[in-house]
């Protein structure tokens, strides 16, 4: 045993060729139709829809969607790459992909087949926006904490509750909702949750106000009000009462994601830091030419690509369908790949000295992005606890 893990033959990979070709097929499509929009884009606070539709129409955002889905199929190493990729251009835009992303996985995983042939396809096209309707005002990380309601009256349900944090929530076309459908049982207080769809469309479902986030400027996070919504029980995602195991095995599944947007940021860190060193002089040198600053590139070299190892193998364990090392992996990926990105933009902005500060070279704002990835799909707090409780109850057959 390699504690956690029961050997070292879990550590592989699995990184092809095809996967090279589709890395090197996203960056030219990124710095091509994306990259010029990035600057008006943070300005503006919003990402062109036009951007938007143009990944959905390249598949990007079904990457991982089987095809009768409306997706192009792959498996999570090539999303993984796919996420990287985005984010290292524009991370709000990678954030409205991975909202869009919640959505996908909860019905593709929990859903029913007829729930994932009418709503899987609009999103994965990206004609349609998805969203997760979780957090509460006082229930973040506790999802067993969820104070929303949804009564069941014959052959519906009514939905009252408020939502806040949520990722493409002023513009998302369709919600996964979690809600009670039975009181807390102070004996195990995950029981009684459920899931529903619901679309934006309906009576009673209110944007209440966008929140304004220190990073990630152009993507969209919004406080949502459900006032006596009537949700249809064919929108019951799964069984009732199960919505706990639901909303965290979705989070599971997508914190790999969380942990490559962390090595994008990284990675356009390094970039930024390596071009201005090398172009820069100081004392009639480059600025690549002292060890500071060679000590400060080395350092990031170091993390960001181990981040990036650490995010690829826990994608290669779910592709592998090792569930129980994955959300292990997947905890540590995402914690280290996120607090690697905050160590580097740091460094960026330390080597670009006052250019550093300014928000015209975008390199502090590769620092607020990443503040903001630290906390969603699980605080990195919370994720160091799962990864230790999740280590001895999966693996050891301890309950901590």
């Amino acid at each position: 045993m390699v504690l956690p893990f029961s050997g070292v033959d879990l550590f592989s990979v699995g990184v092809t060729e095809e996967h090279e070709v589709f890395r090197k097929s996203v960056r030219e499509l990124l710095e091509r139709d994306v990259r010029p929009h990035v600057a008006k884009g943070e300005r503006d606070g919003s990402v062109p829809d036009e951007v938007f539709r143009k990944l959905g129409g390249a598949g990007l955002i079904g990457v991982g969607v089987p095809e009768e889905y409306g997706g192009q199929g792959g498996d999570a190493l090539m999303l993984a790459i796919a996420t990287e990729e985005i984010t290292r251009v524009w991370p709000s835009l990678a954030t409205r992909v991975g909202g869009s992303g919640l959505f996908i996985i909860m019905l593709m995983y929990h859903g029913n087949e007829a729930q994932r042939k009418k709503y899987l396809p609009p999103v994965a096209r990206g004609d349609k926006i998805g969203a997760l309707a979780n957090t509460e005002p006082g229930a973040g990380s506790d999802v067993a904490g969820i104070q929303s309601v949804a009564k069941k009256d014959g052959g519906k349900y009514v939905l009252n509750g408020r939502k806040i944090f949520i990722t493409n929530g002023g513009i998302a076309d369709y919600y996964v909702v979690s809600a009670r459908t039975s009181p807390p049982d102070p004996s195990s207080r995950w029981r009684g949750l459920s899931v529903f769809i619901v679309e934006r469309n309906q009576p009673g479902v209110r944007v209440v106000s966008r929140v304004d986030t220190m990073g990630l400027k152009a993507s969209n996070t919004a406080e949502l009000a459900f006032d006596n919504v009537e949700v249809s029980e064919e929108n019951l995602v799964g069984e009732e009462g199960l919505g706990f195991k639901y909303m965290v095995g979705t989070f599971n599944r997508a914190r790999v994601g969380t942990a490559a947007q962390g090595v994008g940021v990284g990675q356009a860190a390094l970039e930024a830091m390596v071009s201005y060193s090398v172009q820069r002089k100081a004392f009639d040198s480059p600025l690549i030419g002292f060890q500071m600053v060679q000590e400060k590139v080395s350092e990031t070299m170091i993390e960001v690509n181990a981040a990036r190892l650490l995010t690829y193998w826990a994608a290669s364990l779910w592709d592998k369908g090792r569930e129980n090392e994955a959300i292990i992996a997947a905890s540590m990926a995402k914690t280290y790949a996120t607090d690697a990105a905050e160590r580097a933009a740091i460094r960026a902005i330390t080597v670009h000295g006052g250019y550093g500060v300014s928000t015209d070279t975008g390199v502090e704002r590769l620092l607020r992005d990443v503040e903001v990835m630290k906390i969603y799909e699980g605080a990195n707090d919370i994720q160091r606890l799962t990864i230790l409780r999740e280590s001895a109850r999966r693996l050891l057959g301890l309950r901590m």
